[in-house]
């Protein structure tokens, strides 16, 4: 049975509902809702149009909803309403979604400023003011971080599994590039055993076909070879045109001396004289190897494209390097035998310069005085098994995937804590005010049981140890203004501890050393 994906119009709706059957509620359950356009109708279209719009716009969500909130500083009861927990949500969408901390971070200084410009220009009590210090930024700040948090996290998922991809993808390559360095290999081995094998056998039967004494049917039969050999070649160089990609470089020793090479190519015919000047060091595997492939091919090409002509080994040892100079004069005339054409490429040249270049060498060819010539310098030591010196830099410690690692952590830190800073600091000055008010409110509350139990007339010495702690510091004008005796002194007191809620306040005047007039005076505005 196919899945069923669920696209973003129904989660959008989803959450609609569910807010707007959390206002529904809270208007059908609360004494305080003043109109059903204001406080029912107008939060849900103001829904409908942030759900779904905080996709492309999450921060003009979070002020549309902080809109609301404002809407209801306006209550002459009551500054809580539904639209703080909309205002958490959108909040939480924008932290989750593509916004950036400076962007965040303006939204949220626009959201405090419109809310405590309004309370300034309605002239609220004092705990609409606490509302908005305290609670809006609560709604505001932890979500924003939460959804900061799962998108950071989503974020981190979400690239190890591309990692995961990308190291398949990359072992493949590797496998790829595994075989097709042994194609390579195989093609360099024939090239240079094989092919160098092969040119020398056709050398010398082309030699013998040239000897006066040999009778018809033998020169037919070693003219036959002859072309085979030829044909067996060509077919050499096509297959390994296929095979190769790239000369390889191979680590192993070389199979058999210089010496030894040279000895066998003039056992095949080839004029080839050797000259060695120079202590012979003990030369590194790669290097020994280069200088016994740079020989033979030189003599491989000696015998191919300039049949009959002299070849010059020369091999001369310094202290740090060596030099291998092959020189061959121009073909004798009529030493290719007819029909032979010379065989062009060079492929063997270019290999050997990548197989020098590998371990530090350098290598030229070119005419030289009618023939040609190969000239290889190559150190003793490859460029690995060399001391860095002091002013050679150390290539950077760790791979690419920890220099990256390390990058995105000291990003992810800065971000953080550019999210955390100006909150931070928010939290610092604005909760410590918060909790200095939330205390004094809490200790100055009279109980009306303690307060019917005053009697006027009572000493204040006596009246004062029923008293709480502190006197309400923050009576509005009004309450002030309450006509009281003449030369009193009048103390104030919250008639009980709800927070964000205008209560009624007891007002205890005093003449003397007695207690002469208590009042209670209404905490709601006239006419609610």
């Amino acid at each position: 049975m196919p899945s069923v994906r669920v696209g973003p119009a129904f989660w959008d709706t989803a959450l609609w509902l569910l807010l707007s059957g959390i206002g529904l509620l809270w208007f059908l359950h609360n004494d305080t809702a003043s109109s059903p356009l204001l406080d029912l109708v107008l939060p849900t279209a103001v829904l409908a149009g942030a759900v779904p719009g905080s996709r492309a716009s999450p921060g003009a969500a979070v002020l549309a909803a902080n809109g609301m909130c404002a809407l209801g500083l306006a209550n002459e009861t009551t500054p809580a309403t539904p639209s703080l927990l909309t205002l958490a949500v959108m909040s939480y969408l924008m932290g989750s979604r593509a916004t950036t901390t400076r962007t965040s971070l303006l939204v949220f200084g626009a959201s405090m400023v419109i809310d405590l410009a309004l309370c300034a220009a309605l002239g609220v009590p004092l705990v609409w003011w606490f509302y908005v210090l305290t609670m809006v930024p609560l709604a505001l700040l932890p979500p924003w971080l939460a959804g900061r948090y799962r998108r950071a996290r989503a974020a981190l998922v979400r690239g190890g599994w591309e990692r995961a991809v990308s190291l398949e993808q990359r072992q493949r390559f590797v496998a790829e590039q595994a075989r097709l360095r042994e194609r390579t290999r195989i093609a360099a081995d024939m090239h240079d055993s094989l092919g160098h094998e092969l040119s020398l056998i056709a050398l010398r039967a082309g030699a013998l076909e040239l000897e006066p004494a040999l009778p018809d049917q033998h020169r037919a039969d070693l003219t036959e070879l002859r072309a085979a050999v030829s044909g067996a070649v060509d077919n050499l160089r096509d297959t390994i045109g296929v095979l190769r990609d790239a000369e390889p470089v191979s680590t192993a020793t070389a199979t058999e001396p210089v010496e030894d090479l040279v000895r066998r190519a003039a056992t095949s015919g080839v004029e080839v004289t050797l000259h060695q000047e120079g202590t012979v060091p003990v030369l590194a595997p790669l290097v020994d190897r280069a200088v016994y492939r740079v020989v033979q091919e030189s003599l491989t090409n000696a015998t191919k494209h300039a049949p009959g002509s002299s070849v010059r080994v020369a091999v001369r040892h310094a202290i740090d390097t060596s030099e291998v100079r092959v020189t061959n004069s121009a073909p004798r005339a009529g030493a290719r035998p007819e029909g032979k054409r010379p065989v062009p490429g060079n492929r063997g040249l270019a290999g050997l310069r990548e197989r020098v270049a590998v371990i530090g060498g350098t290598l030229r060819a070119g005419p030289h005085r009618g023939g040609f010539e190969v000239v290889a310098t190559v150190p003793h030591r490859v460029m690995a098994d060399r001391p860095q010196s002091a002013e050679v830099p150390s290539p950077r410690a760790g791979s690419e995937s920890t220099q990256q690692l390390a990058v995105a952590r000291r990003r992810a830190r800065l971000r953080f804590a550019a999210a955390f800073l100006a909150p931070g600091a928010l939290v610092l000055t604005v909760l410590p005010a918060a909790a200095l008010l939330a205390y004094q409110l809490s200790t100055c509350v009279l109980r009306p049981a303690v307060y019917e139990s005053l009697r006027v007339g009572e000493k204040r010495a006596v009246v004062e140890q029923r008293l709480p702690e502190q006197q309400f510091k923050y009576p509005s004008d009004e309450m002030r203004a309450a006509p009281a005796p003449a030369g009193a002194s009048c103390a104030f007191y919250r008639s009980n501890g709800n927070l964000l809620d205008e209560v009624d306040v007891y007002r205890l005047c005093y003449s003397g050393s007695r207690l002469i007039a208590k009042d209670v005076l209404s905490g709601r505005p006239e006419g609610s």
